[in-house]
């Protein structure tokens, strides 16, 4: 859950701390720039340059991921210089934050094509436009040219102790799962992106808490003035239980259509809405609407305008009623997602097509979804795991839908 850093309501940077989990180093009281970085913030006479890194290991990136670059386009927005570094070098490791084994390791080409996609996605949430409120930098420009004595200064500044103490490492450890060195590396080469690219803020989850420490061990270590670090939370996921993830279908892609975006989140749980306001839109708390629907509704149409535009999103609006109303008479409009059954061979029965059709993660799930009695077909229930299609005819036009947040327009 979010946590606030307590500062004066009066203070004009309480863009800054707007649901923020942890600051460091930060002592309110103090009139310190190196302590208070409010202080930092008003004092400096340059544009502080504020690192957020991100490792393109996957193709996509969900709201969760949009946390912390929302509050690096709030330094571009006060005048500072987002410093956004693609991993491309980092990646080929992975972080092993979290992560119970070692990561596969990805080639210099799945990297590639991830970078691009990721720069794609962010697009709606960062200030591109603006000259010198962005820089975009690839790891690989400094990382890459590391050689054996550098890299066995990087090694020295921290013990085998040290990494052992991060929460990932030692639970391996204890559970005598291998760790590989080249893991160990991984922080201090994140860390030394704050060297190289000379960073006055690092951004991060309260997970990477670890590796911005690192960095400002590793600044401190060449010279350099250490960072401040700041943490935002990790979004739970619209279950209201676990973290968003998309393994755990929990999710909202920040490349997603509007009206699947908007159907998810319109359902968030009453537990966590206050927070998805807080963290992923700029809506005064003081001022929501106190019906929990209305508040629901406020927030889908709020988010999804970010990433579509307004009008797309008071359509997706539209289009969400009219799945649920008017099942069966072209509920859905123009923004509804689409599925060629071409990419099906007939006959086929119905749970193949949900499988093929990517709203069902395979037959098995197909099946226990029929039979859970979440699978409609233009609004008629569907009951028969084995109902059967001898042709694509049958289905054109019809929409496809399992519970209240997925669904697909059929088409030849």
């Amino acid at each position: 859950m979010t946590v606030s850093v307590s500062v004066p309501a009066s203070d004009r940077f309480d863009w800054l701390f707007r649901g923020v989990s942890e600051i460091f180093p930060h002592q309110p009281s103090s009139s310190d720039p190196a302590e208070n970085i409010a202080q930092r913030l008003a004092q400096t006479d340059r544009p502080l340059r504020v690192k957020l890194g991100i490792d393109p290991t996957g193709a996509d990136i969900h709201l969760g991921h949009s946390i912390p670059l929302r509050k690096l386009r709030s330094f571009q927005d006060a005048g500072h210089t987002a410093v956004l570094i693609i991993g491309d070098f980092t990646a080929r490791i992975g972080d092993p934050t979290g992560k119970s084994e070692v990561r596969k390791q990805l080639t210099p080409e799945q990297v590639t094509d991830n970078a691009l996609a990721y720069l794609d996605l962010v697009r709606p949430i960062l200030d591109f436009e603006t000259p010198g409120r962005l820089e975009v930098r690839y790891n690989s420009e400094w990382l890459s040219k590391l050689d054996l004595g550098q890299t066995l200064e990087l090694l020295s500044t921290m013990t085998v102790g040290q990494m052992l103490a991060k929460e990932g490492f030692a639970l391996r450890y204890e559970k005598e799962t291998p760790i590989f060195i080249h893991e160990f590396l991984y922080p201090l080469m994140q860390g030394y992106d704050s060297v190289a690219v000379r960073a006055d803020v690092e951004l991060g989850g309260t997970d990477q808490k670890f590796n911005l420490v690192v960095g400002r061990d590793l600044q401190r270590h060449f010279g350099l003035t250490p960072q401040f670090g700041l943490l935002m939370p990790i979004l739970l996921g619209t279950d209201g239980v676990q973290k968003m993830s998309k393994s755990l279908n929990n999710y909202v892609g920040l490349g997603e259509d509007a009206l699947s975006m908007y159907s998810k989140l319109e359902k968030t749980p009453d537990s966590i809405i206050k927070d998805y306001f807080t963290l992923l839109t700029d809506l005064e708390l003081a001022r929501l609407p106190e019906n929990p629907r209305e508040a629901q509704k406020l927030l889908a149409l709020t988010v999804t305008s970010q990433y579509h535009g307004t009008e797309r999103a008071i359509q997706a609006q539209a289009d969400a009623i009219a799945l649920i109303t008017k099942p069966g008479q072209n509920a859905g409009g123009d923004s509804i997602p689409e599925f060629s059954l071409a990419a099906v061979t007939f006959p086929a029965r119905i749970f193949q097509i949900l499988s093929a059709s990517g709203l069902c993660t395979g037959s098995n799930d197909a099946k226990r979804q029929i039979q859970g009695g979440a699978v409609r077909l233009d609004g008629e229930s569907i009951s028969d795991i084995e109902l059967t299609y001898n042709d694509a005819a049958e289905l054109v036009g019809k929409v496809l839908q399992v519970g209240k947040k997925r669904f697909k327009k059929l088409i030849e």
